[in-house]
């Protein structure tokens, strides 16, 4: 089609984003029965909805057909209550990865420059091409990121470095001891972006970096309902900033961006502290599991602080692939150039140990 022709330059050229495949997928293409299918590709919740969230949504399921509040006035207030904070220091987004489009649309484009480790949410990547912004790769140090190095990236053209923590794919983390030396380095021309979408189930001491846009510096924190509480169906993320820079990326977010019931859900879910704590204990016991299972047969796999891990097993879309065929759907960590591992998420102790035996199958 002519039309085609006159694509934004910047955007053809973007190769879009492959997320785990759906079981209903899977079970299509494969012949497979879908009940008999278990997703551990995609970081979802593993006990699947709060409990306080699901009774909202029956409760206000006959109110889908009213528009949302656009300003999430309620879990505004819940936000705000949580953390300290003022209202106009936070910005709602469907899912934290909008605000990362907020983020795009407001500080990236030509002449400007954007830093993350090389191995880090793909997305990064996807926004500053789309822009036509100067990505800059920084190696990482083994499959965390390499902060000095990232520091030393910087250059006067830089607006935006993105620190994913913990990061997704690796599951690795830097301590807070790390990102203070870091923010030190930091110019305070540049925006610090913290993607923290694990942070309520993360598997070790979780550093504060609320603390420095308390402090005045140019930080955002991304958080999201999606992973902890299970709400990724619903699509409800929040960053955390300065009022002005939390302003500046309200300008490109349209109305009734976050729904509903997706509002009311999460409103009720933060509050959720027993189910976020059953969370971590069974993401707790789904590492050990895995893990002693890799030493058991010399694989190789990097310590996870997320609700997921990674899996050196040789060609990981070979290893995906047969995996799927036992019902059991991972993901391929080639996109990241990491040919021969693969990301499995920890699900309930039976889905893990299901895993176990189709890896063992797979690989013997």
């Amino acid at each position: 089609m002519k039309v085609l022709e006159k694509i934004n330059e910047n955007v053809g050229q973007i190769t879009p984003y492959q997320p785990g495949r759906p079981i209903e997928d899977v079970a299509r293409e494969l012949g497979l029965d879908p009940d008999g299918i278990i997703k551990l590709a995609s970081n979802e919740s593993a006990l699947g909805v709060a409990p306080s969230a699901v009774e909202v949504i029956k409760n206000f399921a006959e109110e889908a057909y009213r528009y949302p509040d656009g300003g999430a006035y309620a879990l505004r207030q819940k936000i705000c209550q949580k953390y300290n904070i003022a209202e106009d220091e936070v910005i709602f987004g469907s899912g934290s990865n909008e605000i990362l489009v907020f983020l795009a649309m407001t500080l990236m484009g030509e002449g400007k420059s954007v830093v993350a480790s090389e191995k880090a949410f793909v997305i990064y990547k996807i926004l500053s091409k789309m822009t036509g912004t100067n990505f800059i790769e920084v190696p990482m140090k083994g499959l965390t990121h390499d902060l000095d190095a990232m520091a030393a990236a910087i250059t006067p053209e830089t607006s935006i470095v993105f620190i994913c923590n913990p990061n997704n794919p690796t599951g690795t983390m830097v301590s807070e001891a790390e990102i203070d030396a870091f923010m030190d380095k930091v110019p305070e021309d540049v925006l610090v972006v913290f993607d923290e979408a694990y942070a309520e189930i993360c598997l070790g001491d979780m550093p504060d970096t609320m603390k420095f846009f308390r402090k005045g510096r140019a930080c955002l924190v991304l958080r999201t309902f999606s992973k902890a509480y299970g709400l990724a169906g619903l699509r409800v993320g929040y960053g955390i900033g300065p009022a002005a820079i939390v302003q500046a990326l309200e300008k490109p977010r349209q109305p009734f961006n976050t729904t509903l019931i997706g509002q009311l859900a999460a409103a009720a879910a933060l509050d959720d502290d027993a189910f976020i704590n059953d969370s971590v204990e069974t993401y707790k016991a789904g590492r050990e599991l895995i893990e002693n299972f890799c030493k058991q047969k010399g694989l190789t796999f990097e310590r996870s602080y997320a609700n997921f891990m990674l899996i050196k097993t040789g060609n990981g879309k070979d290893v995906t692939a047969a995996l799927t065929k036992e019902s059991v759907i991972v993901r391929p960590m080639a996109p990241y150039g990491l040919d021969e591992w693969i990301r499995v998420s920890f699900g309930k102790s039976e889905e893990n140990q299901r895993f176990i035996e189709a890896l063992e199958k797979v690989l013997s």
